[in-house]
Order: C-alpha cells, then structure tokens, then sequence
C-alpha cells in the first residue's frame, strides 16, 4: 500500500513546479479526453522501488481576508491524509507571517515534515537556508525547482522510512465504491453483504478510516473496501464535496475494479465525471451504479432515458458498464457483481497477436487514414504490451500523422471485435525505427 505525502505551503513558493517536478516518473494513465476537467491535485511518484501518492494543495495565506475556505479545508484534508509532509517556503524570502501560520498547523499534527527551501540555485543561498531551522522542524533540505537541484536529496528524505514495493500475495478481486457524499455508498454496501449473507470479517484496512470488508459470492471470495464511512469531525468536511475524493484516492489505488455510485434522484452533475476520471487516470475497471432505482416511477422508460444521459455526460467513458438498482429495496441488486466481474476480467484480457493484427488490417482496409500534408499515416504492426488497463503499441511509419479522431475509431474497432467493455485501453502509437 502506497505512503501519502502532501505539500504545503504560502503562495508563489513553487508547489507546482515541485510537484510536477516528483510525478516525472508518473506510470498512472493520462486520457486527454474532451469533456473531463481535471483539477489535478494527486500523482504517483516512483523512486528505487517505492512508490507513494503526491498531493497537492492550494497556497495558504496568514490574515483572515485571505484565507480562502476551501483551500484551508482542501490542505487540511491532505495533512490528515499523509504520512509525511513537504512544507515548501521561498528561500529568497524571509520566514513570513504566512510560513509561521503554516508551522503552527503543522506542529500539531506529530507528523513528519521536511522542510524544502526552494529557489535555492546558488552557494549564498545555500548558507542562507539555515535560518529556516527557526521553524523548529529537524529537517531542512534546499532544492530548484526551476533548476531541478535537490530532489534526490529530497526524495530520499521522504521515503527513507518507506517500504519498498512488493508483489501483493492476496488476488482477491478488489473493489470499492466512489461517488459523492449521500449517494448511498455504504447501503450499496450493506446491501450487496446482506444479500451474500456471508461476511467473513471486518478487517481494519491500511487507508485511513476505511475496511476491507471479505465477503463470498458464488463460492469465491471478493473484497469490498468501504470509503464511505471516511467523515472528519465537523461539518466542514462535509460542506465541501470536492474534496471527499481525496478520501478516496487510497481505495481507488488499492482497487481492481470502481463502482462510481450516482444517485437516481439528483441525476448527473459535473462532479461525478471528475470523480470517476481519477479511476480512469488509474487504469481501472468501472462500472456506473445508478443508485435509488426505487424512487423511479417509470422504471422502464426512464432507464432508456437514463441510458441516453449517461452516453452524452460519460462520452469519455461511454465503455463503462452500467447497472440501475436500489440498495434500499435490494432490487436489481443481482445486477451489480456480475458488472464487476465483467469489467475486471476485460481490464486483464490479453488478446493474440495475430488477431489484433488482423483487425488493426480490416479497420485500415475499411477507413483509410487522412493524408496530411501529402503524407499518410502506415499502421506496420500492432501487439498487445500489457494489461491492467490492456494497453496497446502500434508501429506506424509517423507517429506525428496519428490524429486523435483515428485513433478512437481503431479503440472502437478493437472493441468491437474484442469487447473490453467496462475497461480503459490504451493505444501508443511508435514510429518503427523507435527502440
């Protein structure tokens, strides 16, 4: 299970750049896909072997007309979250007002915090970082963002307690369900252990505040890891549904399959589509749970419309299966494990050589790509390279002439032809000559 690790700090420190800087290495998925916003406030870092997930935070500023609700709230849930804390300050600047705001914060926590003094690009700087002991915390590293100066130095600071990455024993299938808050996650929960009626064991789970919860289901054992009940004290945490998908971003790492809970009601908002891109961006399997199904008066006709809906506000993710049940009433609950079991057996297919190659050949044969510039894009030879997502590599004579609107009308004929639904795939396109 991966460490947590947030940054802190005033604004015009460099956070960005830092964080950008750390997930340089990321592996997750990026899709670039119309109709997705992301708001990016987590990565992956990888370094010798271990792996930990970055989080981001807004700059925090002394002075009550400064101090935005949301940004407290996004930073404090993120040092609650983490294991280790960066707290970034400017090393062209003195220990401000804003810094010893933070440091008060940050003493409370008992937490482990480096201190990283950036923009420290030359030798007189470098002396100047002392003075940055004044805040009290043990550990004090200076580092460029701009220059790329000290991240080995400070990478090894935060992972020095970390474990390395070892091969998981356990090959449960894993899922959790995500969505935000009053959707009914945990009666979805509730109901999908009471049907089963054979619950193993409450095992406290390694992300805070959340259960593995071991449960058997058609002779085979499954594992549900339940976010939903990861509430803080006070209501300001659940004011701010936004950031209750940093509670969840443990879950979906730790998670084969996500089930991105809407609730029937309300219908679909924006929120829901930026929730379910951080399962996307991870590679998982997704089924889409329309939740409340009881509360639908023309279940027949309304799961038409629904579906039309789902189409038009998931495009990104139109391969989602989907199901339309009530946690409440446990109706068209038998609907939901086999749509798990569906996306997770498609986000670890491998498909033969021979016959992704065939269809890659009919596809071309049937819609040849554009010329550009009086060149024209030749597709050599294409394999499957790994799964979890499956991904894809194609060696194409130019991989400048591959334009986005032909490369999903080869996803959609590889779909087609090989199903995948309920997964993301990935096609990388190489030019031949590329190692």
């Amino acid at each position: 299970m991966k460490q947590t690790v947030c940054l802190i700090g005033k604004p015009n420190v460099g956070k960005s750049t830092i964080f950008n800087r750390l997930i340089r290495e990321n592996k997750s998925i990026v899709l670039d896909t119309p109709g997705v916003t992301r708001d990016r406030i987590y990565g992956d870092v990888f370094y010798k072997n271990k792996a930990f997930l970055l989080i981001d935070t807004g700059g925090i500023e002394d002075g009550s007309d400064n101090w935005n609700k949301e940004i407290l709230i996004q930073a404090t849930l993120a040092i609650d979250e983490a294991d280790v804390i960066v707290f970034i300050v400017d090393g062209k600047e003195e220990i401000s007002s804003s810094d010893i705001k933070i440091r008060n914060i940050l003493m409370k926590t008992n937490k482990k915090v480096i201190v990283a003094v950036n923009k420290v690009d030359n030798e007189k700087r470098q002396e100047d970082i002392y003075n940055f002991y004044e805040l009290g915390f043990s550990t004090v590293l200076p580092i460029s963002a701009s220059h790329n100066l000290g991240f080995t130095e400070l990478l090894e600071a935060i992972t020095e307690d970390f474990k390395e990455q070892e091969e998981e024993e356990d090959n449960r299938l894993k899922f959790c369900f995500i969505g935000r808050p009053n959707v009914g996650k945990s009666s979805l929960i509730n109901a999908l252990l009471n049907e089963e009626r054979v619950i193993v064991s409450d095992i406290a789970g390694t992300t805070r505040d959340a259960t593995d919860t071991p449960f058997t289901y058609q002779g085979k054992e499954y594992i549900v890891i339940d976010t939903a009940g990861m509430r803080k004290k006070g209501r300001i945490y659940e004011n701010i549904e936004k950031y209750s998908l940093l509670r969840s971003l443990k879950a979906i790492d730790r998670s084969d399959v996500c089930v991105l809970v809407i609730n029937a009601e309300e219908g679909i908002i924006e929120h829901d589509k930026h929730i379910l891109s951080y399962a996307l961006d991870a590679g998982k399997g997704i089924v889409i749970a329309v939740n409340k199904w009881d509360t639908i008066t023309n279940p027949d006709q309304e799961i038409k419309n629904w579906k039309k809906n789902l189409e038009s506000h998931f495009m990104f993710a139109s391969f989602a299966n989907v199901v339309f049940l009530s946690a409440k009433t446990k109706k068209r609950m038998h609907t939901l494990m086999p749509a798990i079991l569906l996306s997770f057996e498609n986000n670890r297919k491998e498909i033969k050589t021979s016959d992704l190659n065939n269809v890659i050949i009919d596809a071309v044969t049937m819609h040849e790509p554009p010329s550009y510039k009086g060149k024209r894009l030749k597709i050599y030879f294409a394999s499957q390279v790994d799964n979890k997502p499956p991904k894809f590599e194609l060696k194409v004579n130019s991989k400048g002439l591959v334009h986005f609107s032909y490369a999903r009308y080869l996803e959609n004929k590889i779909r087609e032809n090989f199903g995948f639904s309920g997964t993301p795939i990935v096609l990388k396109f190489k030019n031949k000559k590329e190692d």
